[in-house]
């Protein structure tokens, strides 16, 4: 027990589902067989959300690393102390819950670049509500970016077969299509390159997604896959790469979801993002439910590993004990071979 990684996990906005998953995860035997995972919020939250879900599992607040148990049946939770319950609305936006989750997110970083974790694993922040606390960034990558100065960095998502690193993320359409540079791309070819060699693959099969339909048509609909995207293939390629593109973007990603790629590189936020959750997401209309919730985000180039769900707070749910937790359990798989990779 004592080699295995060391993970932390945020609790996210205490509003939300991040509570009420961490402790399901939690639950499963089998995530301690992977790691040694540690809790980083609220100890009452989490408290609260094992006694929703009947859990016995048995929440253990801490101050420092060294005092986790990392034994399951026990919630090892670094106890920020940070949710006034009293003023804590289930499903709402508030000051003080984005506050909160905001401050188990620096903490993790903290945690990680002392070198007293292995990896971080974040559950979902609201956007709003940590803006509203005063923090105005647009999500955890940017969080991560800031406090890591890191510069040079990318968003990849996973789902089974299907992984998706993309070229810009949180940034208006017009402005995404304005970063489609030959540089930038070259810089995200590398850097899902990287990060499948560290997941065991050998020697990655990497396609690149044009900007434009059908890949530009030779000019017709564009040009930047003429005047940047595939310059960068090609110097990826002199690298000794294997990539292939620009690859029309209706098509490249049920051939990756089918096993020809192990990996995609998108050119903007939403073209990554629908296709994964396509593929991760299942929605059942009759009973109003997500029977499934899958897929992991993960940000590339940082000097610690971070891993996350890829869903949001799910206010609609929260507080209800019916969040489905798979999403966080992959985050944990993926955060744990990536800190055994290095």
């Amino acid at each position: 027990m004592s080699q295995l990684p060391i993970i932390g996990i945020t609790m996210g906005d205490p509003a939300g589902i991040g509570p009420e998953i961490a402790v399901k995860a939690l639950q499963k035997k089998e995530i301690y067989t992977m790691c040694r995972p540690v809790l980083v919020g609220d100890a009452e939250t989490f408290q609260r959300a094992a006694n929703l879900v009947d859990s016995s599992l048995k929440v253990h607040p801490i101050y420092q690393i060294s005092d986790a148990q990392f034994q399951h049946g026990t919630l090892d939770v670094y106890n920020l102390h940070n949710v006034e319950i009293g003023q804590l609305t289930y499903g709402k936006v508030s000051a003080m819950a984005g506050k909160a989750a905001y401050e188990c997110v620096v903490k993790v970083i903290e945690l990680a670049l002392e070198h007293k974790i292995d990896a971080t694993v974040t559950n979902p922040l609201n956007k709003e509500a940590m803006n509203l606390a005063g923090y105005h960034y647009s999500g955890h990558t940017e969080i991560y970016a800031k406090l890591t100065k890191t510069k040079d960095y990318a968003m990849m998502l996973a789902c089974g077969k299907l992984r998706v690193i993309h070229v810009s993320t949180h940034v208006p359409l017009r402005v995404a299509c304005d970063r489609v540079t030959k540089s930038r791309v070259y810089r995200v070819i590398h850097l899902a390159n990287n990060a499948c060699v560290k997941l065991g693959i050998k020697q990655p099969r990497i396609a690149v997604a044009g900007l434009n339909p059908h890949a530009g048509e030779n000019g017709l609909f564009g040009r930047e896959e003429i005047d940047e995207i595939a310059p960068a293939i090609k110097n990826a390629v002199a690298d000794g790469l294997l990539v292939d593109g620009p690859v029309p973007p209706d098509t490249v990603f049920s051939k990756a979801n089918g096993g020809m790629y192990d990996i995609v590189v998108a050119m903007y936020h939403d073209q990554g993002h629908i296709p994964l959750k396509v593929v991760g997401f299942q929605y059942n209309e009759k009973e109003q439910k997500w029977n499934a919730v899958e897929g992991v985000n993960i940000t590339l180039g940082l000097p610690i590993i971070r891993s996350s769900v890829d869903h949001g707070t799910a206010f609609d749910q929260a507080w209800k004990g019916t969040a489905c937790e798979n999403s966080l359990i992959h985050s944990i798989e993926y955060a744990t071979r990536l800190s055994q990779a290095i």
